[in-house]
């Protein structure tokens, strides 16, 4: 396990919390990430049907997953063995069975079928389907939408969170360097992804990296103009940028990073826009404390930038933290005009002021948490536009 039984307990009992304030007394959890951050589970088995269930009144969370993933849980999980239910593997990708029916058959066996269920409905890993199969197999039940209740229980960090998240930015330092070093004419876009994922998993002498939740985001020359677009086998040119936004990733908690290369010395036009996107990101670093809203932060931006008459019609960043696939953001306070979640210490967060043009884009980023008195970065690499001499190079 990433950690101690008693921090799944304590997490255990904010859930639990939660869940009485909802009128919820059976929490059915789908997301791998909040399966993860409540029992430890930890496999790459989120492509099938699988489910952790919370009961109000029970102490231990109920594992149901694939038969063949149920070592997985004994091994990742500090749960009891009989509180890991395995499923047949007939009801995998089957026109006649569902994982949800088994799942609603075990809740009559325990006598859960008349409660009020919280479902996690807006979930990239349950389904129209999964909804359907169990109101029809808990007629009795009452649904109720529990979409982000765990999320928002993840939202502030406990001190090895923190930690793991400080190794991760130590990865994403070096893939970040190494990424950079390799960009120039003549090389092949895959070949910088593929010294990307090596310096991902390798990580530090001291401790290794895991698989982050995105893909290295890796647009060049006009592709710069959107932010996620990956990679292709095309060679980098002369007077082309690019940009990377990549992760480090450690037990599955991330720090994500942007920054922006110029092949050769750039035009006066993208220089420029490479200064507002860097004192306005310099200047909401400087004003986040405890206290404020994410609202003020993206006041403060627009504040810096409108002087360039600039205008970001996107979030300027989102929570983040522990993820998988497809996305390292919580899904909870983003940095944006109406958001009027309160900073608290330990709230960790991507500020990603990119510009996107209509022919080219610039971004750079920091990962920061929120401190007693202020913030600080995970990272630790210069901001600014990165130009590299064009040398034509083949490898």
């Amino acid at each position: 396990m990433s950690f101690g039984t008693a921090e799944y307990k304590k997490r255990i009992l904010k859930t639990k919390e939660r869940m009485a304030a909802e009128g919820i007394e059976v929490l059915l959890i789908t997301d791998p990430a909040n399966m993860n951050y409540l029992s430890g589970y930890d496999g790459w088995s989120f492509y099938v049907h699988q489910m952790l269930i919370i009961i109000i009144d029970e102490e231990q969370p109920i594992w149901i997953g694939r038969g063949q993933d149920a070592n997985g849980a004994k091994v990742t999980t500090w749960l009891y063995h009989e509180n890991i239910i395995p499923y047949p593997d007939d009801y995998v990708q089957s026109e006649t069975k569902h994982p949800m029916d088994f799942v609603a058959d075990i809740l009559k066996q325990i006598g859960q079928q008349n409660r009020f269920i919280g479902v996690e409905m807006e979930n990239y890993y349950f389904t129209a389907k999964c909804y359907e199969q169990l109101k029809k197999g808990l007629p009795n039940a009452s649904f109720r939408d529990a979409s982000l209740l765990v999320n928002w229980v993840r939202i502030i960090k406990s001190e090895t969170e923190i930690e793991y998240m400080k190794r991760a930015a130590k990865i994403v330092e070096k893939t970040m360097a190494a990424g950079i070093e390799l960009v120039n004419e003549g090389v092949r876009e895959c070949d910088v992804a593929a010294k990307i994922f090596h310096t991902q998993i390798t990580g530090t002498d001291e401790f290794g990296g895991d698989y982050p939740a995105i893909m290295p985001l890796l647009p060049s020359g006009e592709r710069t103009s959107t932010p996620h677009l990956t990679w292709t086998d095309q060679r980098y040119k002369s007077g082309e940028l690019v940009i990377l936004e990549l992760a480090g990733c450690y037990k599955r908690y991330h720090s994500p990073l942007a920054r922006t290369v110029h092949i050769g010395q750039p035009s006066e036009k993208i220089k420029a826009l490479s200064e507002v996107v860097v004192e306005g990101l310099n200047a909401c670093l400087d004003m986040i404390k405890p206290g404020i809203a994410c609202e003020e932060i993206e006041e403060a931006w627009r504040k810096s930038i409108e002087k360039s008459g600039i205008i970001k019609e996107s979030r300027l960043g989102y929570s983040m933290g522990l993820n998988y696939p497809p996305d390292w953001g919580e899904h909870t306070a983003s940095i944006r005009k109406g958001d009027k979640t309160i900073l608290q210490p330990n709230m960790t967060f991507h500020l990603i002021p990119g510009i996107w043009l209509d022919q080219y884009g610039f971004e750079a980023s920091e990962s920061f948490r929120v401190t007693e008195n202020g913030c600080e970065t995970f990272a630790e690499l210069p901001r600014d536009l990165y130009i590299k001499e064009a040398s034509l190079t083949k490898i």
